[in-house]
């Protein structure tokens, strides 16, 4: 139940914003600033007062919602800092059963540092009130934020009202996956970088067929990032009604127009998504290769095995609308808790996170930079084994910027997805889908706001 604005999650006791704070969130300046000297700050002990502290022996508590393995952080992360400060202990705790975010908040566990991507920020650490401004930190070691990729930089901004909780450190984006082999097979020439939603969907059309009994289709997508990656920076839920977006903006029908009605409207597509499903799965390009195109993040050939097919990949396909522009960024944030006993020696871990070393390093294993550094982005991917594809298709287009978000999203977008196999399929039309996207999204929202 809400009480001035706020609520108590009651199997906790931990306080989160509640309705009349969701809007005015990018107001806790108040509560932050009276937080913000809590968590044992010293100038021993690594406070805001001394930077001299980075040297000093720190354990260092990390945590991301995402669920990442010890050995996939230690991979991307933690080798790395370990080798570069031995005088920290990281120690990484993962998210798992009985170990959440809200159970280490009730224990009074201590975060120093918490990392994740911008699609999930907003319902981990601010969701809890974890956040602190950081701007002070930034200043006193030194931190060029112009270094980085802006609109990464200009996306937490917004989500932390003119403040900054939070500093990308790794980046993502979409890129089109093809199977050689199925545009071989129908000789159908390879797409290229630079190609519109019109190209593909031609070469969609020309790959939607039946071969010695097999349904072939061309072009799938993960539709979650389709659409939380949308080139138009449309974002699910207005920051300022706090309603769904769906039926103010008539770019939200260009969308699902291009990436499921217009898609599948080849009958042979349309029986593959009643036998199989829509061809979405992060498998899907490599278990039966029967799908010539897949649409997915850029680091898709980094997180998977594609060993096992005929590969390469090119740009993000472009719409007449945003000529040029790919789809919007997709970063990961490293963040200095609110709680964080070292508040310096966290920064200084972020400060090397974003340093030519370590994004060269990365660079070169195909993590995406986040640096405008071009030589550093020319790099990409070159220690692994795809340095010949066509990895520099990351950098082709221009980063859309990153819509704004809110902590609704994560329930609103349930709602955007729900309709889309009936769309494909025919068995509705785009005006009555967005009528219930607009009413399940707006009602999820009303119903988190009461919780």
């Amino acid at each position: 139940m809400t009480k001035g604005g706020r609520f108590v999650f009651k199997k906790f006791g931990v306080a989160k914003f509640g309705v009349a704070s969701l809007v005015p969130f990018l107001g806790l300046t108040g509560l932050l600033s009276a937080c913000a000297g809590k968590g044992g700050e010293s100038a021993k002990s690594g406070g805001d007062g001394d930077a001299a502290a980075v040297n000093e022996p720190a354990e260092l508590i990390v945590y991301s919602n995402s669920g990442d393995t010890p050995e996939s952080f230690d991979e991307r992360f933690g080798n790395a800092i370990r080798k570069k400060f031995p005088q920290y202990t990281i120690t990484y705790l993962q998210k798992k059963q009985g170990q959440g975010l809200a159970e280490l908040v009730a224990q009074g566990t201590p975060i120093d540092l918490y990392w994740e991507s911008v699609g999930q920020f907003m319902t981990g650490i601010m969701q809890f009130e974890l956040q602190y401004d950081m701007t002070d930190l930034i200043k006193k070691h030194n931190i060029d934020l112009n270094r980085l990729e802006p609109t990464t930089v200009d996306a937490m901004r917004q989500m932390s009202g003119g403040k900054m909780y939070g500093i990308p450190v790794i980046n993502n984006n979409l890129s089109l996956f093809y199977n050689k082999d199925i545009f071989n097979k129908f000789g159908v020439p390879y797409p290229k970088d630079g190609m519109t939603w019109d190209e593909v969907l031609d070469l969609n059309r020309k790959l939607t067929r039946v071969d010695g009994g097999k349904q072939y289709v061309g072009l799938g997508m993960s539709y979650v990032h389709f659409l939380r990656m949308n080139p138009f920076s449309l974002p699910y839920v207005d920051p300022k009604t706090l309603k769904a977006t769906i039926n103010t903006d008539p770019r939200w029908k260009t969308l699902y127009e291009y990436g499921v009605v217009n898609l599948t409207s080849d009958q042979g597509f349309r029986e593959r998504i009643a036998g199989k499903g829509l061809p979405q799965g992060e498998t899907v390009l490599t278990k039966d290769q029967d799908l010539a195109m897949y649409l997915f993040q850029s680091s898709y050939f980094y997180t998977r095995d594609l060993s096992g097919i005929n590969w390469d990949m090119v740009s993000f396909p472009t719409f007449k609308e945003a000529p040029g522009v790919g789809s919007q960024a997709y970063p990961t944030y490293f963040s200095v808790t609110r709680t964080a006993k070292y508040k310096d020696q966290a920064m200084n871990v972020i400060k090397f996170l974003i340093s030519d070393e370590f994004q060269m390093e990365i660079s070169r294993k195909g993590l995406m930079t986040i640096l405008k550094d071009e030589k550093i982005r020319q790099a990409f991917g070159q220690d692994g084994p795809y340095k010949d594809k066509n990895l520099k298709a990351v950098f082709y287009n221009k980063f859309a910027p990153i819509s704004p978000k809110t902590l609704y999203d994560a329930d609103a977008e349930k709602a955007y997805r729900d309709p889309i196999t009936d769309l494909a399929l025919g068995n509705t039309d785009l005006n009555t889908a967005f009528r219930k996207i607009e009413e399940a999204a707006n009602k999820a929202i009303a119903e988190k706001m009461q919780q």
